[in-house]
């Protein structure tokens, strides 16, 4: 039985909780609530036990990976919130900021108090994502001059054969949802794809961190963009609610990057889409992350069949780039999706490997 669908068992449910409901709202005298309490005991078990049979089997949300390795961080349904008033417990047993941020999500979006005190109390601290986020500073001597290669090296590690043909097997294994996010959202395909290759290696290398400890840590024990994060950590809880995620469940980068196409959670709540019309935006799903990315890029203005960049003899004023090349200087013209795609990664170097994977992944896939 999938929850959500009437059959035998459900009509009963209904009935026991009307009757509950008659029992408890009669109590007109102490052997008559006597009695109503005994009843009412043996059938809040009944209930229970009825409601675990119905549901026990199905998750509420599409658990397939993209691969294999990736079962893992697929997020499960979210519980029921728990009834007890727990206190906070754990490593932030005593954080006033965690205290604080927990009464806000009371507050402003009607969270479970006895909830989030129990969430919290799981959460952990993770030290190397704070060195992560605060590297110690270069105590080296100060080079004469920038180092050269940089861009050539940072391409090495995108512009590779395997990076091109497993992009070449990820469109043409999802072809259909590629041309249709293509189509629906006016975003030139290979880009759909060099984005994910370039992201995640299609999918293989979504990250391992638990989200809820990664925002927590950077939220609670970093300075440098506490703000912003403690934001996406509100984000966070929004989403494993509005989508049903098990909010201890989802993994992904040290910084709270999530799924193929490595969204945080502002930007999941805003322009991930539930391409595969299931009921469910998850970006753990290729065909989700497909649709998604392609919104992405649409929203942020992308131009379908306009030009990217193209290689220039010199610096010829803001519309120019300079990549530093172990054999010197490569000089770039950009054009106005060049800069949407790093709104994705504010980064030339960033912009300028996806674009160059997009189009060797595309002259090999035609």
């Amino acid at each position: 039985m999938q929850c959500g669908l009437k059959d035998a068992n459900e009509i009963d449910v209904f009935v026991i909780n009307n009757y509950l409901q008659t029992i408890t709202s009669n109590r007109l005298t102490t052997k008559e609530t006597t009695v109503n309490n005994t009843g009412y005991k043996r059938l809040s078990k009944l209930a229970l036990a009825l409601i675990l049979t119905g549901c026990a089997g199905n998750p509420a949300v599409k658990t397939d990976a993209p691969y294999a390795n990736n079962t893992a961080a697929i997020p499960d349904h979210a519980p029921e919130y728990p009834t007890q008033n727990l206190g906070l417990t754990g490593t932030y047993a005593n954080s006033l900021a965690v205290q604080n941020f927990i009464r806000h999500m009371v507050l402003e979006h009607h969270f479970s108090e006895s909830y989030l005190n129990g969430l919290f109390s799981k959460a952990k601290r993770l030290d190397y994502v704070i060195r992560l986020e605060n590297p110690p500073p270069y105590q080296g001597p100060k080079p004469d001059r920038p180092k050269v290669g940089g861009w050539t090296r940072y391409r090495q590690q995108f512009i590779t054969e395997a990076h091109i043909n497993n992009g070449v097997a990820f469109w043409s294994n999802n072809a259909d949802a590629i041309q249709k996010a293509s189509v629906t959202y006016g975003v030139d395909p290979e880009y759909i794809v060099a984005i994910i290759g370039v992201e995640t290696f299609f999918g293989r290398n979504i990250g391992k961190t638990r989200i809820l400890d990664a925002l927590t840590t950077l939220a609670f024990d970093t300075q440098r963009r506490a703000k912003f994060f403690t934001s996406e950590l509100e984000n966070y809880l929004l989403m494993t609610r509005e989508e049903g995620y098990e909010p201890l469940q989802p993994v992904g980068s040290w910084a709270g990057a999530m799924g193929l196409g490595q969204f945080m959670p502002s930007s999941f709540r805003t322009l991930a889409v539930d391409f595969n019309n299931d009921g469910h935006r998850n970006l753990w799903d290729q065909c989700d992350a497909v649709g998604s990315v392609a919104h992405y890029f649409s929203r942020n203005g992308w131009q379908r069949n306009k030009p990217v960049a193209e290689p220039t003899k010199g610096y010829g004023g803001e519309s120019t780039i300079e990549l530093s090349a172990i054999k010197g200087s490569e000089y770039w013209r950009v054009h106005p999706n060049f800069k949407v795609i790093k709104k994705y990664n504010n980064s030339d170097k960033y912009a300028m490997a996806v674009h160059q994977l997009a189009q060797a992944i595309k002259q090999r896939h035609l």
